[in-house]
Formats: structure tokens, sequence, C-alpha cells
């Protein structure tokens, strides 16, 4: 062990002694053996799914599944705005969920990065409300970083603080509090056979790891590849964007279960969960289980695989490509997964949600994916925050419904629990509604009059029909109303001034109820709203610094 430790600090230090241009480049050569020696990984292991009754349990309450999408745009299912490449690739299994209940066209995410969306969809609150303001980043992309704000020369650069970044907690120990009820928790509690696929982003020290936090099983994502970056069935796409090359660098390709070894799975890993997600309701069509499916799928690094690659030849650019091919993937999960249901004769009595834990990003270089709105994955304009939102349950929910309804992520964990007959010990603390009321059309009113979003200095409101976001540093703000400028094209703050005192009122009254940061924001950045990552800012460009 300590050879190990000698080895980090010796690279370490030779990063921090070498040029500039060169520093990245040794940091991805060498992060992945690192990895590595710390953390061998080995051949693919078998995972070994709890089972259920051999007999069907007479139960009449619905099996649940929950797919997440990492980072799906919103206009990459083909339900919205036509999908990738401008509709010529259609989303057909995602559309025929939607078709199969409601697609609600306002579906938001609780935050515009990862972690926070996934604590307010586990607890139906609201992130801060209990500290989960930022996502944790690994202390090599903390790194790089640094080094991009010591070397950017641009009029936009990025702020970071280096002792606070020095002095934040373990990445593994950067999650969510323990003490916070998740849904799996309530549903385990209920009699629930409960399983985790996927990613997690919710620390894995002190108990914060999905079995401590309510899943029976969990198989998780510990490396971001999708395959070996030199498998020859697979297409690559990498940018000259500091967060892709920061993605690679971190390169594994390696999955644990039930928190076990390290391992690489033996197939592409959006094919391998669904699989594996197969198995588990294989194994437990006889009993209500919990199924949470949180795909890696289509977040970066962009890896296809080539047959998927090749039915896409008709779209104009590589990275195009490798991307809807990832889109390819998920979307085939989705109708696999639907499929398992109906050769089962469980897919009426099934309650599916789908919906992406943010829009889609900036450093992917692709301009359209969250069309027609502005903004991207670190910024709360429409484009970072509104995803694809489903709620399919046929057996109770109509099909062929669509609401303009603004709904949150935060009303999953109530809808679910109420789906379930289940009412959680901390009902008062929740902040989401249970949605069925409003789908089956028992309520009549909008399901929420006010919603906010805070991530340090940017800081969004959604009052009625009244949109404010500011970059509270720069004092740039914003005020749209959403019923007749939907795409956040013209800001009438100045013509405003009451709906904007009574806003920054209600954004006041929120702030003041939250708690601190678990830990603090380290950086911020500058995001440009109109343009991807790598676009040069011209003077009069509009943007917000994202703190975190």
């Amino acid at each position: 062990m300590l050879r190990k430790f000698i080895y980090i600090a010796g690279t370490l230090l030779l990063l921090g002694s070498i040029a500039w241009e060169f520093k990245l480049n040794i940091l991805m050569w060498s992060m992945p053996k690192i990895g590595s020696i710390i953390y061998p990984i080995h051949e693919n292991i078998p995972t070994s799914w709890s089972e259920g009754p051999e007999v069907v349990r007479q139960d009449d309450r619905p099996n649940i599944i929950l797919i997440l999408a990492d980072d799906m745009g919103y206009n990459d299912i083909s339900s919205h705005n036509g999908g990738a490449a401008d509709g010529s690739l259609k989303t057909i299994h995602i559309d025929a969920l939607a078709n199969s209940g409601i697609l609600f066209s306002r579906g938001y995410a609780a935050n515009a990065t990862c972690a926070p969306s996934r604590a307010s969809i586990m607890t139906g609150r609201y992130p801060t409300g209990f500290g989960y303001e930022f996502t944790p980043v690994p202390a090599p992309g903390r790194l790089i970083l640094s080094w991009i704000a010591e070397e950017d020369d641009s009029e936009l650069k990025g702020r970071i603080n280096k002792e606070l970044s020095r002095n934040l907690p373990p990445f593994m120990e950067q999650g969510m509090p323990t003490e916070q009820i998740t849904i799996a928790e309530v549903l385990q509690d209920a009699g629930y056979y409960t399983a985790h696929i996927g990613k997690w982003h919710l620390g894995h020290a002190n108990g914060m790891d999905p079995l401590s936090q309510g899943f029976e099983d969990s198989l998780s994502l510990v490396g971001p590849l999708y395959a070996p970056e030199d498998h020859p069935d697979i297409v690559n796409a990498k940018f000259d964007t500091r967060i892709d090359k920061m993605i690679w660098s971190l390169g594994q390709y390696s999955a644990r279960f039930n928190e076990g070894d390290l391992f690489a799975p033996d197939k592409y890993v959006t094919d391998y969960y669904t699989d594996e997600a197969l198995k588990v309701i294989e194994k437990n069509k006889n009993r209500p289980f919990f199924l949470y499916l949180s795909h890696w799928a289509v977040h970066n690094p962009l890896q296809a695989l080539q047959s998927d690659v090749e039915q896409m030849s008709h779209m104009s650019g590589h990275n195009l490509q490798v991307y809807a091919g990832m889109i390819a993937a998920l979307d085939r999960s989705v109708g696999k997964v639907v499929a398992k249901l109906k050769d089962l004769e469980i897919y009426g009595k099934t309650l599916i949600i789908f919906t992406s834990d943010n829009g889609g990003a900036n450093y992917i270089e692709l301009e359209d994916i969250n069309k027609p709105y502005r903004g991207w994955k670190i910024s709360f304009f429409e484009g970072g925050i509104r995803v694809p939102y489903i709620v399919s349950w046929p057996e109770e929910i109509n099909s062929g419904q669509k609401s303009d309804s603004p709904v949150h992520h935060f009303d999953i964990f109530s809808t679910i629990a109420a789906a379930a007959k289940v009412t959680p010990s901390n009902e008062k603390e929740i902040d989401g509604v249970n949605l069925l009321p409003f789908i089956k059309k028992e309520k009549l009113s909008q399901p929420h009059k006010t919603l906010f979003w805070r991530s340090g200095n940017h800081q969004s409101v959604l009052h009625e029909n009244w949109k404010y976001i500011i970059s509270k540093k720069e004092n740039i703000r914003w005020l749209f109303d959403t019923s007749t400028d939907p795409l956040e094209k013209n800001n009438i703050i100045d013509i405003h001034p009451e709906e904007t005192n009574l806003i920054e009122g209600l954004l006041s009254k929120f702030n003041s109820e939250q708690k601190e940061p678990l830990f603090p924001s380290a950086y911020e950045v500058p995001i440009l709203i109109d343009k991807y990552d790598g676009e040069q800012y011209v003077e009069g460009d509009e943007y917000i610094y994202w703190s975190n």
C-alpha cells in the first residue's frame, strides 16, 4: 500500500512541474493506471439478484420501475420536437411509453446537475432543504478546473477557491445525509423488494451507499466508460473541451455488485444494465418490486456500439452519429423492459416513470439537444432543467395523455408512495405532491404554484407564469412571462418591477428556510446561455456563473 501512495504522490508532483499543455495529457494517461493499482478490476462477475416466491402473492400493489437517463436533452426524444438530427432519430419505445400514459411537457429537474436532482428524486424534497446543493467532483476533476482557471485568458474566467477545494471532504463522503428517508427505504419497509442498477452519485462512505439507503441489491456504476475505449465494436467521439477530457481521464470500465469487487461488465454498459434489469424483473415477478434503473446514458464520454452508429449514417457529423447511437441504445432499453413486463403479464400493474436528471450538456458540442429551449445543463434556463418526464401505469392511467402543468422531480417520491399505498413517516417534510389525482383529473388545479432552484450564485423561481433567473454576484437578472414567451427570449425585468419584487421576496423567504451546504462551492464557472462550450464569447452574449 505504501508503494501505491508513493506512486500516486510522485505522479501528482510530476504533474505539478510540467507545462500546462502537457498536464492534461499526463493526467489522462496516469489516472486510469492509478485507479487500477488501488482498485483492481476483475473480469465479469455474474450477479446474484434476490429471488421472489415461485407463486404469485396476493397483493394488489403495483410494481414500480423508475428509469432515469443522464444528461438527456429535452429534444432527444421524438415525442417532443423531433428528436436528434431534426427528427431523423425516432425514440419509438420511449414514445410508446409516453403514449401508454401521460407525457408532461413541463417536467422539471430539481437541479441542472445530477447529484442534487438524484437526491431530490430519492427524498421528495428540495435538495437544498438538507444542504445537498452541489454535485461532488473527484479530486482530479477539481485539479483540472484549477488549471483551467489559472490558464484561462478569456474575458469570462472561472473562479476557483483553492483553499476550499483543498479542504473538501473526500469524494465518496460528499453524499446525501443518511438521516434522509429515501423512497427505497419507504418501499422496503412496506414489503417491497428493492433493486438499484446503474449510477448512484449520492455518496458511498459512512452508510450513504444504496444498500444502506433502502436497496436490497445494488449494481453500481463505478467507471464512466461504456466499454473499453479500444473495443472493436465501439465507436468513440471526443471533444476539445475540458469537461470531456476530464471524463476520459477518469475512465474506467467497471461495475460493482452489492459493494463487492470491481469487475468489467461483459457488454456495452447500457445493454448490460438493461439485461440485468430484465433478470430483476424475471426473478421478482411474483412479488411487488421497486427497480431503480439509473442509466449512465447519455452522459459523456460519447461511446456507442458500431451497429447503432451504422444506423445513423444519414446524419451529418460523427459526433451526432455516436450520440444518436447512444440514444438508440437507451430507447432499446425501455423497449426491452416493457416487452419483458408484457411477456410476464405484469405490464398493466406496473407503474413506470421515465425522466432525466437534467438537460443536455454544452460540452458535447451539439446545439439542438435542448431545442427549442435556451440554455444547458449547468444553468436554470429551460434547456438546463426541462427534461423528458413520463408516467405510465396501464391499469390506472388513461393512455394518450399530455399535460403542460409544471411538475418536478420531487413529485416522483410522493407519486410512488401513493401508488404503493404507503404514508412516509416524514410526510410533513416532503416538498413534492402525488401526481396521480392530477393525472386522473380528480384534481383540476395545478400541482405547483411556485418552484425554486438554487446552486450558490445561480438561482431561479417559477411563480405561476413568471420565470425569474439571477446570477447573483454579477447581479444579472432575467424575468420572463412564460405564458407568452416560453422560450425565454424577451427579458422584461425592467418593465415589471412589482412582479420582480414579489418573486425576489419569495426567493428570499425560500433561501432563509434552506440549510447551509453540506460542503462548500469551491469554484464558479461561466456558462454561455446560447453557445456550447468552446464557442467564443462575444460582447453581448448572455451568461451566468454557476457555483459548484
